[in-house]
């Protein structure tokens, strides 16, 4: 990335797009998130966990001579408690995206929100048998409201278990519950991990990684995994669809409106009012042929996998998408907005909405939703777009976007690989086993500035196909991988043979969209099924996968790697650096403490190719212990050996 003929706003991004709308910024003398990350420089106590706030005798920076705080907190002590936190914000905001998500679903099953039914009665029936709920002689909205009851009281719970800990394999279970990680309730682990870190509380760092592990386990096979299931109850769970990503989804003939970040409820009404007849003259009247709706960030992948709207970027997309000039309007919710977004915004006619009662954003217009008339808000955002295409003046969209398919959920992959009848994952343990796929990689998490945008992610991808592994990706990964050509099945040419072979004769991608960021308990939700599989072992810990998050910016990342850590998976970090560098004591028992206790582990790992190498140090450190580290011999199986399989 240093090459002498590479452009200043090149160095930002290896999306041309990005490096095109940031030359425009600096024309315009805008300042951009890239801008700013260049001009403001991170405080290097701060970003590797080596300061201390959490009192008035500080704060108190352990640098240099100073090993311990004014109240003798240690350098092990202080980076626990700061990564604790962290995890615990990121856990609060994926169940609090959970919670919405019931709260949405009860008040349908009570019919206290007009004109929406339940898209997936199948899944309903499936998510109502984790729950130990009798399905038989109840109608969709009954079981509906039994379904969000349970759900909402998995948050205020506080003793016993989470109902969906039953899900993990029962090996992990076990283990959970004999090292005292098992959550409780969904609120009171976020609350204790806080209480935890209370100057004065939890003195010892390997305690507080162990509350650091069981709040997260509260996301991860609590909020975050009820959020996936309940939204795909309310608007389907995905199948594959086709679509386009880049800013060259945006029209210069059609109004143009972008839907930003997590909550899909008033996104999906804004796309369904789009195509209302009314809207549509109204825009042909004003001199727009329609009204196209294009995405940023999770909502973009929600919205993606369910009804196929093209993703417009990653979350480093927000502001380049304002500069384009053809956005009438941005209706964002909650996590992952950008404040500069409004001062972006006041250069063109763009007008942003936040619609969100706990999200503000800076300035920006506040239309307040009727919870019960959700629609009513999607139709006054729609003709407020509408009639600001009239304000449009110059437009400058960049011709770049790469076709995609996007929605294997963990039912979709199930009946990908065995049908209708047969719908199963041996065939991928089977490919596992026999070594024609090397290994699994999760390659997920945001976008940071700080990092050259998509350089580490595309660069991972590309390089883990190469090597027989196949790919799947949730958020910003995911949308960064279809910016840049990575999902569609024509990119099996650049994987390894073998992995070229079992994606051919499947005929998917080896890089799979399996949706936003919360849906990460999607990924929990296929190795478990790997390991009930069998053929892999009897424990997610174990298996050949690994995930990543090559440009990881967020509290949420650090929540998803820590549950992911405890429910057995190796998790590697990088582009930006560790948050516990200043205790190299916290970062080695990340590694080997959490393998030990856990079976999996977090490091961090700066450059891509390193990340890489680590990746597959791993998975073959995995099939070595596997024994399947040799290639099988191919068995052909006559008649009776067909009749003795069990699927």
């Amino acid at each position: 990335m240093s090459d002498e003929t590479t452009t200043e706003a090149e160095q930002y991004s290896i999306d041309p797009t990005a490096a095109e709308m940031l030359e425009i910024a600096d024309e315009c003398e805008i300042s951009t998130v890239f801008s700013r990350s260049r001009s403001i420089k991170p405080c290097s106590t701060g970003s590797t966990g080596g300061c201390c706030k959490l009192c008035a005798m500080g704060p108190c920076r352990l640098i240099g001579k100073h090993d311990r705080g004014v109240c003798g907190a240690d350098r092990e002590t202080i980076a626990a408690r700061n990564f604790v936190r962290q995890v615990a914000a990121g856990a609060a905001a994926h169940s609090d995206h959970g919670r919405d998500v019931a709260l949405t679903l009860h008040a349908i099953a009570h019919g206290e929100i007009e004109g929406v039914t339940i898209a997936d009665t199948v899944k309903l029936a499936k998510v109502a048998g984790y729950m130990g709920i009798e399905v038989a002689g109840k109608d969709a909205m009954q079981l509906a409201g039994e379904v969000a009851d349970c759900a909402l009281a998995q948050f205020g719970q506080q003793t016993g278990e989470l109902v969906y800990v039953g899900r993990a394999p029962q090996k992990r279970q076990d283990l959970w519950r004999k090292l005292g990680v098992v959550p409780r309730g969904i609120d009171r682990e976020v609350v204790e991990a806080l209480h935890r870190t209370h100057a004065g509380t939890d003195q010892n760092y390997q305690s507080l990684l162990d509350g650091a592990i069981k709040c997260s386990l509260a996301s991860g096979w609590g909020g975050s995994m009820l959020a996936t299931d309940l939204q795909d109850i309310l608007y389907g769970t995905p199948t594959p669809v086709r679509s386009a990503a880049n800013l060259g989804v945006l029209s210069d003939e059609k109004v143009n409106i972008l839907i930003h970040g997590h909550e899909p409820l008033l996104a999906s009404m804004i796309i369904d009012a789009t195509s209302e007849p009314e809207m549509v003259e109204l825009a042909k009247s004003l001199g727009a042929t329609g009204i196209n709706v294009a995405g940023i960030c999770c909502t973009a992948n929600e919205s993606l996998m369910r009804k196929g709207v093209p993703p417009a970027g990653n979350m480093l997309h927000q502001e380049l998408a304002i500069l384009t000039g053809a956005v009438e309007l941005m209706v964002v919710d909650v996590q992952c907005i950008f404040q500069g977004l409004t001062e972006v915004a006041s250069h063109f006619h763009t007008k942003l909405v936040s619609s969100s009662p706990k999200a503000r954003i800076g300035d920006s217009e506040q239309i307040v939703v009727d919870e019960h008339h959700p629609r009513d808000a999607a139709r006054a955002i729609v003709r407020s777009a509408v009639e600001n295409f009239a304000n449009r003046k110059d437009v400058h969209i960049p011709n770049v976007s790469e076709p995609l398919i996007a929605g294997f959920s963990h039912e979709y992959i199930r009946y990908m690989l065995g049908g209708k009848m047969r719908a199963s994952l041996t065939p991928l343990n089977e490919n596992i086993v026999n070594g024609k796929i090397r290994g699994v990689a999760a390659v997920v998490g945001c976008s940071s500035p700080r990092a050259v945008q998509d350089y580490a992610v595309v660069n991972v991808v590309r390089e883990l196909i190469a090597n027989n592994v196949l790919v799947v990706v949730t958020g910003c990964a995911a949308i960064t991988s279809g910016k840049h050509g990575l999902l569609t099945p024509e990119t099996a040419e650049f994987a390894g043979e073998s992995l070229h072979e079992v994606c051919e004769a499947l005929g998917i991608p080896p890089v799979l969209h399996m949706g936003s960021c919360v849906d990460n308990s999607r990924i929990l939700t296929v190795l478990a099924d790997v390991a009930a599989t069998g053929g892999l072992g009897d424990d997610i810990a174990g298996l050949p996968a690994v995930a990543l998050s090559p440009e990881w910016f967020s509290e949420k990342a650090l929540e998803i790697a820590t549950y992911a850590v405890g429910s057995g998976a190796h998790v590697i970090f990088g582009g930006v650096g560790s948050p516990v560098a200043n205790s190299p004591v916290v970062e080695e028992y990340m590694i080997s403490g959490w393998t030990e206790r856990y079976g999996g582990s977090l490091r961090f790992i700066q450059e891509p190719h390193d990340m890489v190498v680590a990746t597959l140090d791993l998975i073959d450190g995995a099939r070595k212990a596997l024994k399947i580290d040799v290639a099988a011999e191919r068995v052909l199986f006559d008649m009776d050996m067909r009749r003795e399989l069990s699927v």
